[in-house]
């Protein structure tokens, strides 16, 4: 090589060493939601593009149809560190001590880690008006949907048999996703959702057929050792008084597979894009970092640090 050349050469690599270096720094997580029709769906669809903005395209968030919470939780032990969730606490709570559905233990669940709450599921038993059921007792010799394999499908058949209508009400053996035309074509007499309100499948039944949304009655919501929250008159076309029903919390969460730095940055992007979020669905609006108390676990690292960092209130339990 003539000295020419390797000077050229040298001055070069030089330059080359001094041009910024471009990083593909996009991120990809997987968001285990709900079934499609279902307002949890919704909200994931929302939280992928509030991600997307607020992380300036690094985290791309695919939001992945789920049956149920059940099956999210299950997953978890299975899924690599880029896996978000959404459940119930009390599920975490069973799956890391191997009880019920989560038998026998599995260790893997004891790797599950929390990020932030996101709005809470609320049961809606939903009738058709023409069907003359007024409350839970008039469910009796109906033909009622409640699905199968999600926590709301579980729940409701939990207040079937708490109420004593257990064989008395006729089970139809559909997918909640068939209920709005099974409602409308008088092939069922009512169905159970739970999703937070105002929730989908509620609402494009009640445009298409006069229903009534049941309410609890104070025995009733005793027996269910649930948190009770009251559906505003409104919400449902013809809907005109207010509903009584249960809720409990839901959160997001992942394992210990993830990274911090994701683990932060999507609970930063969260909060800072729920505001937004709340102006098109007013579902975000309720959920506030009090709600981290009923979380069940411990909190992602990554997390944490964020809630450090804004000097939020974090439960001992949690760290």
């Amino acid at each position: 090589m003539s000295r020419f050349n390797k000077l050229a050469f040298a001055f070069t690599l030089t330059a080359a060493a001094a041009l910024p270096v471009t990083v593909n720094a996009e991120t990809r997580v997987t968001y285990k939601s709900a079934k499609s029709t279902s307002s949890y769906y919704q909200m994931g669809v929302q939280l992928a593009e509030a991600v997307k903005k607020g992380s300036g395209g690094n985290i791309i968030l695919t939001v992945e149809e789920s049956q149920g919470s059940v099956q999210n939780v299950k997953e978890a032990a299975s899924r690599g560190g880029n896996y978000v969730f959404t459940t119930p606490p009390v599920l975490v709570k069973l799956a890391q001590a191997g009880k019920k559905m989560f038998e026998p233990k599995n260790a893997k669940f004891d790797e599950i880690r929390g990020l932030f709450p996101i709005p809470s599921l609320t049961m809606h038993f939903v009738v058709r008006q023409d069907s003359g059921v007024s409350d839970f007792a008039g469910l009796n010799g109906k033909t009622f949907l409640i699905g199968k394999g999600s926590f709301g499908a579980r729940e409701a058949a939990k207040y079937i048999k708490l109420f004593g209508l257990e064989g008395k009400v006729k089970l139809a053996e559909v997918e909640l996703s068939s209920a709005v035309s099974a409602l409308k074509n008088k092939q069922i007499d009512g169905f159970a959702t739970a999703g937070s309100y105002p929730a989908p499948n509620v609402l494009e039944a009640a445009a298409s057929t006069p229903v009534n949304v049941l309410s609890l009655s104070d025995e009733q919501f005793a027996m269910t050792k649930r948190d009770k929250l009251t559906i505003p008159a409104g919400t449902y076309a013809g809907v005109d008084k207010n509903v009584t029903t249960t809720t409990l919390p839901v959160m997001a969460y992942t394992n210990t597979a993830m990274d911090e730095a994701t683990a932060y940055e999507l609970t930063k992007t969260y909060w800072e894009g729920k505001a937004g979020m709340g102006e098109t669905a007013k579902w975000w609006n309720g959920v506030t970092p009090e709600y981290l108390s009923a979380m069940v676990g411990k909190l992602h690292p990554g997390a944490l640090k964020y809630y450090d960092e804004k000097a939020i209130k974090v439960p001992d339990t949690l760290r």
